[in-house]
């Protein structure tokens, strides 16, 4: 898998960690009452008067995708469009307001939640995270912080590159394996235990390595600090509060609300094989809350606007997300959140992008200001993909936007 796109199909041999972020390798308070960090502005029509964006979008079908929806808020308004189909063999276009499952875009809504209990006094950021949860004895030098930042050196519980490129497997995250066992439900506390049976990757604080063992560990310390379940107090401090309906933490559900586009996974079986399974239902337990949330483009346009824009986190605390850590590559990776620079004439642009095991891939784009945001879901099909063009394929869609 090219280690620019950071998603988790399988393509072969190598099964990369599930629910990473899509990156392009180019260089790169109290609960709020508001909506939308932008202005109400008038829809456009879809595909029809912003052409250079449905070009754009067909450029990424036209990859070996199985569909796009995308919805671009700016200040021409708002265009919604899509490309390719809804299911295979079907024409129909994937539905501009689907629901799709976000992947490690789950991750910028957690670190939220996070910071606005830091924000609270009920945590500190530089606190160690053992005297919340003591009961996996964590080493001490590990921080809240640590843990948003990829920087506690935990072993990703879904597997880890060595250096040379190949795959030490963690749980089943991609091919026959995971198919097989799609619907297994893991419980959080599982799968940070077995990520704590493998070895560290490095001392606490110093390198940067992303691993979901790290937002699964922040969803118990969200649960263990209010008493409430990730579901429940995501909903109290963010769902409910930004009117975001159709957004979800399915637990061990594995249905998709509708309507959906659906996801399939290509992998090679037992007798290698290639087969090509529908996977839009899956136990999404596997990544807790590191990458299981379900939403619509609408809604994490209403979500990251508002974090931008400042009314989900004083403006202390999102700048400590925005500061990424020098060893991040080209995530440039702060606290649940990236920082592209896309140059000098078009500026710096935030996202956290995600995949699924299977099936799915998430885009979530915007300004610092809030006022301009591209979400977008992306499906896999019956064909591989042709990766190692998305990046350029993705670059030229940002700057089109930005």
């Amino acid at each position: 898998m090219n280690e620019s796109l950071h998603t988790t199909e399988n393509t072969g041999a190598r099964t990369p960690q599930v629910s990473r972020p899509v990156a392009v390798t180019a260089p790169a308070a109290a609960p709020a009452s508001a909506t939308a960090g932008s202005t109400a502005t008038p829809k456009a029509a879809a595909g029809q008067d912003r052409p250079e964006l449905q070009k754009a979008i067909q450029a990424v079908v036209d990859l070996g995708f199985a569909g796009v929806q995308m919805r671009v808020n700016d200040e021409r308004g708002e265009w919604v469009g899509s490309a390719g189909v809804r299911k295979l063999g079907e024409t129909a276009k994937p539905p501009t307001d689907g629901h799709f499952r976000v992947g490690s875009s789950t991750k910028t809504f957690v670190a939220t939640v996070v910071l606005q209990l830091v924000a609270d006094g009920e945590i500190g950021l530089d606190a160690p995270v053992a005297d919340h949860l003591p009961e996996f004895k964590l080493d001490r030098r590990i921080t809240v912080r640590m843990l948003l930042q990829h920087t506690s050196g935990l072993y990703a519980y879904t597997g880890e590159f060595r250096p040379d490129g190949t795959v030490e497997p963690g749980i089943p995250a991609g091919g026959q394996e995971w198919v097989d066992n799609r619907f297994k439900t893991y419980q959080p506390e599982e799968l940070v235990r077995f990520a704590l049976s493998r070895p560290a990757r490095f001392e606490p604080g110093a390198s940067w390595s992303y691993s979901n063992t790290n937002y699964t560990l922040a969803q118990l310390l969200i649960e263990k600090v209010t008493g409430h379940s990730i579901a429940e107090e995501m909903k109290r401090r963010i769902l409910d509060p930004l009117k975001l309906r159709g957004t979800v933490l399915p637990g061990a559900s594995p249905e998709l609300p509708g309507p959906h586009a659906h996801g399939y996974h290509r992998y090679q079986d037992a007798a290698d094989q290639w087969k090509v399974i529908d996977v839009t239902r899956q136990n999404p337990s596997m990544v807790a809350a590191a990458g299981d949330m379900i939403s619509t483009t609408q809604d994490l346009h209403t979500f990251f606007s508002a974090l931008n824009s400042g009314k989900l986190l004083p403006a202390r605390l999102l700048a400590e997300m925005r500061k990424p850590h020098p060893e991040s590559g080209a995530l440039v990776y702060g606290l649940g959140v990236s920082v592209q620079d896309l140059g000098p004439d078009r500026g710096i642009v935030l996202h956290h992008n995600g995949s699924t095991a299977g099936g799915y891939v998430s885009a979530m784009y915007g300004t610092p200001d809030g006022k301009k945001t591209l979400t977008a879901s992306i499906t896999y099909g019956d064909a591989a993909p042709d990766l190692a063009a998305f990046p350029k394929v993705l670059d030229t869609l940002l700057k089109e936007v930005f």
